[in-house]
């Protein structure tokens, strides 16, 4: 019965458009997610590590993100950025609290440390600029990007707007967290989030 209640609501959904949510969009990972398909399928969803996050930046996928991801941990840079738990023992506490291995850190992982620099061979994602809406493009001179990186992976260009350097950059999310093009004010007509953002890794 519980099978045919069910079988009967998914087809309800998808006759009322829901189909657009039923794919599994890439997403910002936390550190040892980044294997997109054993992530999905080993994650029962316990929520441990939004719990145990220092930061707070880990947070539930949500429905438009697809059906398969709901409720499976996505970066939010909009609350925090990662540090990669430079200065908590054992390492990224998210990875140490997942039951079940699906944030698990493989073989030779190399994390990014905030106090030396060191970018490391985790990289969670990489930051993009949308000059339009940045900023700094505007004659305004911010560049709180810049400052907030701990990888020097943004640098200022010959226009003086941020330029990512996509080798240095692990997508830790300081930037899109430091960015201020939604809350200065003179806010870029169109925009619709912070004018740098951290996608996953195509």
């Amino acid at each position: 019965r519980a099978l045919c209640v069910g079988l009967g609501g998914t087809a309800a959904l998808l006759g009322l458009g829901a189909v657009r949510y039923a794919g599994s969009a890439p997403l910002v990972r936390p550190p040892g997610g980044q294997d997109e398909e054993a992530l999905v399928s080993a994650c029962i969803r316990c929520e441990k590590c939004y719990e145990v996050c220092p930061r707070g930046v880990i947070a539930p996928a949500h429905l438009e993100d697809g059906i398969l991801n709901m409720r499976t941990p996505s970066m939010d840079f909009k609350a925090g950025w990662c540090d990669f738990c430079t200065n908590e023992a054992n390492g990224p506490q998210c990875v140490n609290v997942c039951p079940t291995r699906a944030l698990g850190l493989p073989a030779g992982a190399v994390l990014g440390n905030t106090e030396t620099g060191e970018v490391g061979n985790v990289v969670l994602g990489v930051a993009e600029v949308n000059r339009d809406w940045c900023l700094a493009q505007r004659g305004m001179g911010c560049h709180e990007c810049v400052d907030a990186c701990a990888f020097d992976a943004l640098e200022l260009g010959y226009d003086h707007v941020p330029v990512v350097d996509v080798d240095r950059c692990n997508g830790c999310g300081a930037c899109e967290n430091a960015c201020i093009s939604l809350t200065a004010g003179a806010i870029a007509p169109g925009a619709t989030d912070r004018a740098i953002v951290v996608v996953p890794l195509s």
